[in-house]
Formats: C-alpha cells, sequence, structure tokens
C-alpha cells in the first residue's frame, strides 16, 4: 500500500511500530514515517533498523563501555546466576550501565543497544566460534520466567557458556550490515509511548496522512513480560512485573475496543486534509470472537466518521510475520484481516 501512495510523498504514521516494519518499509522508499509504540524493546528494535552500520564505531563503544564500566553492578539472583558465567554478566552489565547513561542516542549507541538486545538470550551452540547469545540455554523469541528457567537449568545439568561478548556482537552487527538504508536525507523514527494519549502526539508530528499499523491481538497482552530480560537490559527491573497499564485493556471486547478507540481518534487528530488508515488485525486463537466486529468496534468507539474502504483476510498470520511468533502453529483461527479505512 505504500508504493501505491508513494508518488504522492506522504508522511507515514504507525501507531503501533512494533520493531519497525512500516517504518524500515518507508525509509526504503524514501517516505517519511513516524512511529510509537509502547514496547521499549520493541522501539530499541525499530531505531536500529533505522540506523546506518559502522561495525568497527559499536565494537569500540562496547569496549570503552567494558573498561569504563568494569565495577558496574550485578544481579545476584538465582537466575542471573545460572543464566550467564560471572565474567560475560559482569560485561553485560558494564554495557548497560554505559548505554542508560546514554543522553541523546546516536545510530553508534543505537545500534550497540539493539545488537546487545538480540544477543542476550537464545540457544546454545557447541561450537564456540559460531554462538550467537551470551546466556545458558534460554528460547531466542522470548525471555522464559527465572522460575522455570532455574528449573530446567538444574533438572538438565546446564552450565552458561563462557562467551567472548565482543566476538559475539561482532557476529551480530556483520548481519545487520547487510540491511542497507538509503543514504541519510529521509527521516524515520520510533518513540516510545502509549498511541492512546494525546501527548503521544506532538503538534509537530501531525503532519501523517496514510497510517499503516497492526494493533496487538485482542487477548495478547504480555509482550513487555515476555520480554522481561531484555527489559531489563533497557533500565528496567531485574525480575518479571506484570502491570499493563501502558498497553490495551483486555478485560472484554468492549473494553478493548474502546481502548483501541482511542488510538484512532488520535490518529484523526493528523493536520492532513485526508487521512488513509491500513490496518492488521487479527485475533488469538483461544479468543474465539469476531475480529472484524472487534476493529469495526474500535473505529465506532473513536467517534470519528470513518469510511470502510475495503476488508480482505490477510492469508494466515505467518504471512504477516509481526505477531505470528504468539500463534499456535497451524490454527485456522490464527486468521488476520487488512482494513482500509478513510477518515471522513
Amino acid at each position: 500500500m505504500l508504493e501505491h501512495h508513494k508518488n504522492d510523498a506522504p508522511v507515514v504514521m504507525d501507531p503501533f511500530c512494533g520493531r519497525g516494519t512500516t517504518l524500515f518499509a518507508a525509509r526504503k522508499l524514501g517516505l517519511v514515517a513516524r512511529g510509537i509504540d509502547a514496547s521499549p524493546i520493541a522501539v530499541a528494535i525499530a531505531r536500529a533498523k533505522l540506523a546506518l552500520v559502522d561495525t568497527e564505531a559499536v565494537l569500540e563503544l562496547a569496549k570503552t563501555y567494558i573498561v569504563r564500566h568494569q565495577s558496574a553492578e550485578t544481579p545476584n539472583s538465582e537466575f542471573f546466576q545460572y543464566a550467564f558465567t560471572p565474567k560475560v554478566l559482569q560485561q553485560i552489565c558494564a554495557i548497560r550501565k554505559g548505554l542508560m547513561a546514554v543522553k541523546r542516542d546516536s545510530d553508534t549507541t543505537v545500534l550497540l543497544r539493539a545488537a546487545m538486545l538480540g544477543c542476550l538470550h537464545g540457544p546454545l551452540n557447541k561450537s564456540p566460534e559460531r554462538r550467537s547469545y551470551f546466556s545458558n540455554q534460554m528460547p531466542r523469541t522470548f525471555s522464559a520466567k527465572p522460575a522455570y528457567s532455574v528449573r530446567y537449568w538444574r533438572e538438565h545439568g546446564i552450565e552458561p557458556p563462557e562467551v567472548d561478548v565482543l566476538a559475539v556482537l561482532h557476529r551480530k552487527l556483520t548481519r545487520l550490515h547487510d540491511d542497507k538504508l538509503p543514504a541519510a536525507g529521509t527521516i524515520a523514527n520510533a518513540r516510545h509511548g502509549d498511541s492512546r494519549l494525546a501527548k503521544s502526539l506532538p503538534t509537530d508530528a501531525r503532519d501523517f496522512s496514510v497510517v499503516v499499523t497492526s494493533p496487538p491481538y485482542y487477548g495478547m497482552r504480555t509482550y513487555v513480560q515476555d520480554q522481561w530480560l531484555r527489559n531489563w537490559f533497557l533500565g528496567g527491573p531485574d525480575h518479571v512485573e506484570y502491570a499493563n497499564d501502558f498497553q490495551l485493556e483486555h478485560t472484554g471486547t468492549a473494553v478493548f475496543a474502546k481502548s483501541l478507540g482511542q488510538v484512532w481518534k488520535n490518529m484523526a487528530r493528523t493536520n492532513a486534509d485526508d487521512l488513509d488508515m491500513y490496518i492488521r488485525f487479527g485475533i488469538i486463537p483461544s479468543a474465539k470472537v469476531d475480529a472484524k466486529a472487534v476493529l469495526r468496534a474500535s473505529l465506532e468507539e473513536s467517534g470519528v466518521l470513518w469510511r470502510e474502504v475495503s476488508v480482505s483476510a490477510a492469508d494466515t498470520a505467518s504471512s504477516g510475520k509481526r505477531q505470528a511468533d504468539h500463534m499456535a502453529a497451524g490454527s485456522s483461527a490464527a486468521i488476520e484481516y487488512d482494513f482500509h479505512i478513510k477518515r471522513i
């Protein structure tokens, strides 16, 4: 759909930008793009997709932090003792402390932060020269809960690997370098915020005329909790917290629709004369509700007049890739719909 609007050179907005798929696509087309997301992890990764990669500069910064903050405090819980070797944990905490002190990000700090998040945990590789993660055996896509992790490692006698932190980072950065962006001159950015709130859309960001987004599935409410270890690296607590004040409300379809409607109301505050919204929306298999009805109810709750231009099934959730990891594999209920909505 962005190709369809390219000749008009619109400003693109994604109020649920996630890891930056829309922003990256817009940037590749030379379009100005803005994104907002409630997950600090997603925002950190989205920003990295928009940065220019200088592997050596990132590695040098990591080395500097490791030396400068070698006395950085480390968590002493059982989880962290089993998850990382003492040396690896010390270096992770040194880099964490250095990045948390940054007042104004550069491409170098943005990339180091995202690369660390990508390397923080994942499956073990027996070959030291091919190891891509810092942790003991863990899933790559989500952070297993501490008690479960410790029990699993004990029962299976699995020890954390003594990896070379800089070597693992180098392998990650080499892969990131493969995704080339156009030369500087177009603008794309991602902000941490709550798209339901008017303050998330300051005056200088109300120039968009195209919204491309994929809201959280109804019933999927644990994004940050499922990424608690990466959230810790960004400055969050060293344990799981279950508060959800910053996310859409999931206590019923009516409540969810009202919550999502606040986002559409906020999008309608754009200064552009015309507003096209392309929304991919789905329902987790266990919810067993009508995805189309929920999305339409949210548009009505916004209090804004909209016209539904089209709606079509988006094949299966795996075709979208954005939330497919949270869906049951092969489930016939894992269906998403693509809506094209215009403000009247």
